[in-house]
């Protein structure tokens, strides 16, 4: 499959390939060099309609199959994400700027769990408790809910529709799922995939677009009783508020303020490689990684010299680019609160080559917050 091009990709509806039903489209980019990987339906809420229709339609069929025989489609799914790791992983590094070793990561991640979700089948298990009632009897038993609306980020393109589709299917649900539209092409695959793997039409619906048009409709519409959402919590909340409406059911991860603390007895050489990998790891895209240093002041100063360092000594490449594009606005903010720039530049120059040898550029500062003597933000 080619990475780059002109290629025209389209929404996955009922189990047909259709363009959005404005006509519109956007385009996805390399964030390193420019280059157009395709354009994609951009799509509004009559193609959340459409698609919502058709997975409550299959939702009929889908939630009497055995969960097995679900589980025997998600093990066939887990196959060709073993056959395809390497173009997926290309492809994420260009579509979205990991690296290819953690990109690699992420698709063996997305394997793990689709394996683990097809076992499942055969592990619904329900339970049987005593009656306090004469002559009955007590049971439970795990039921599909319906319509799942998946709504997922940029930064774990393939992992993280794993975590919400599998489970959801090997329930007997069904999904209308909505990608972020930075990586709107490994999402498609992640479809492809799953329909080569025999999954009936219907099953599995993907819509493309932004969320406003798309994303808003899929929280509100009321055929869809569940909603999951891995982004911002600025987002999270907006999400929670438009789905009380119905009473939904809301599952959100959502990004954190993560700090770590290096306290004065500290091994600075161990805290350093935690600091770095807390930071910089998978390019920074993760919900959970470390934006503060909180350092004691006795080793601060030595600290701050090592890890400034080695933070001077990362490289930037094709595979790793694209978060750097997104860093100026946090850099502004965190200068207003006194921060000081100690390695990297601004920006990085795109399809004419790189201008900067690094790959942060990190914020320090003595910030008096909330009793914290010493800060570092990255």
């Amino acid at each position: 499959m080619a990475l780059t091009g002109t290629q025209t990709f389209l929404n996955y509806i009922g189990g047909e390939w259709v363009d959005a039903a404005s006509g519109e489209t956007f385009e996805s980019l390399n964030p390193a060099s420019g280059d157009m990987i395709g354009t994609f339906p951009r799509s509004t809420p009559e193609d959340v309609d459409r698609a919502v229709a058709a997975a409550k339609a299959a939702y009929e069929d889908w939630r009497l199959v055995p969960a097995p025989k679900r589980g025997e489609i998600l093990y066939r799914f887990a196959n060709l994400l073993m056959e395809e790791k390497e173009e997926l992983t290309d492809l994420m590094a260009h579509e979205m700027g990991k690296v290819k070793a953690e990109a690699g990561g992420d698709v063996q991640e997305a394997i793990d769990m689709s394996l683990y979700m097809a076992g499942e089948g055969r592990r619904l298990f329900g339970q049987t408790t005593p009656s306090e009632l004469r002559d009955k009897f007590n049971m439970s038993v795990r039921m599909p809910i319906g319509v799942i609306g998946v709504i997922t980020p940029w930064n774990f393109p393939i992992a993280i529709p794993s975590w919400k589709i599998t489970p959801a299917l090997i329930s007997g649900n069904t999904v209308v799922f909505k990608p972020a539209t930075d990586t709107p092409l490994l999402g498609e695959r992640f479809v492809e995939l799953l329909v080569e793997a025999g999954l009936p039409s219907g099953v599995i619906n993907i819509v493309h677009g932004g969320g406003g048009a798309v994303g808003d409709r899929l929280v509100r519409h009321p055929d869809v009783p569940v909603i999951t959402l891995t982004g911002s919590r600025e987002t999270g909340v907006e999400v929670m508020r438009n789905a009380a409406e119905n009473l939904k059911h809301v599952h959100l991860e959502l990004g954190g303020k993560n700090a770590i603390i290096v306290l004065d007895d500290a091994d600075l050489e161990l805290a350093v490689d935690g600091c770095l990998w807390g930071g910089f790891g998978t390019t920074g895209q993760r919900c959970t990684a470390a934006s503060r240093v909180v350092v004691h002041e006795q080793v601060y100063e030595p600290f701050l010299e090592a890890f400034v360092a080695r933070v001077r000594a990362l490289r930037v490449g094709d595979g790793d680019h694209g978060w750097l594009l997104r860093l100026s606005e946090l850099l502004q903010r965190l200068r207003e609160f006194g921060g000081k720039l100690l390695a990297g530049k601004l920006r990085i120059g795109r399809a004419a080559g790189f201008d900067c040898r690094i790959g942060f550029a990190q914020v320090a500062g003595s910030l008096a917050h909330r009793g914290q003597r010493k800060l570092m933000a990255t």
